[in-house]
């Protein structure tokens, strides 16, 4: 039987891109264009996942979230949203959401995310994800702290979003046009090597000096984060 998706979005063009690749996959998508509409359609309880917008006429996300919770309501809530900044993050994920997705975004992403959700089957709804770990790996999203073998370790705001990036897709090889994307927002290649720089940089705080490297390149592909079986 096939999931179902309710899509909480109003930008007419992104709602058509995500439902339009989301049914490709197999899903059935429900659209709802405005809060007040997308909170009526969650309080039917049978969705497998909520894409929510956080700015959106008659009712905010944020505003429909709280309701979508207070309504008992426990299908997983991924956030979509253009704000992206650490405290923008952060208050969605404490306020009642199971994930945060900010825009522009890969489809591929957006898709990995929604089903990793569905698996966990709303497990996490009451307590949203506020760690990311690899290993001996940590990454707190509240504190804004990574720590490996509980030895903190001082990164640069790009480094951090780069790894962030990696241990969303732990035991994955994660391309080139992956990282350029989800960490720089390019949407073109740049022809630099620009990547190869900052995981150099990455590998030497996070790997150097402990038991086993975590950050592995795979020959023609990428990156993975993982432990090397």
């Amino acid at each position: 039987m096939a999931n179902r998706i309710l899509l909480i979005e109003d930008d007419r063009s992104t709602a058509d891109y995500i439902a339009n690749g989301l049914r490709e996959e197999g899903f059935l998508v429900d659209h709802a264009a405005n809060g007040r509409d997308g909170l009526f359609h969650a309080t039917d309880g049978s969705y497998d996942c909520i894409i929510l917008d956080r700015m959106l006429p008659g009712m905010d996300g944020m505003a429909a979230l709280a309701a979508i919770r207070a309504a008992g309501i426990t299908s997983p809530v991924l956030i979509l949203s253009a704000l992206s900044s650490p405290e923008d993050r952060v208050a969605g994920l404490t306020s009642g959401s199971d994930d945060y997705l900010t825009k522009p975004f890969v489809f591929a992403e957006l898709l990995a995310r929604v089903r990793l959700l569905i698996r966990r089957g709303g497990m996490t709804t009451n307590a949203p994800q506020t760690k990311l770990v690899c290993d001996d790996l940590e990454m707190d999203l509240l504190a804004h702290r990574v720590r490996r073998a509980g030895k903190a370790i001082d990164l640069q705001p790009r480094e951090y979003r780069l790894l962030e990036f990696l241990l969303q897709h732990v035991d994955q090889v994660v391309t080139r046009t992956m990282l350029l994307e989800g960490v720089w927002d390019f949407h073109f290649d740049p022809n630099t090597n620009v990547t190869d720089v900052h995981i150099s940089r990455l590998r030497k705080k996070i790997d150097e000096g402990f038991a086993r490297p975590l950050l592995h390149t795979v020959r023609g592909s990428g990156y993975k984060l993982g432990i090397e079986k």
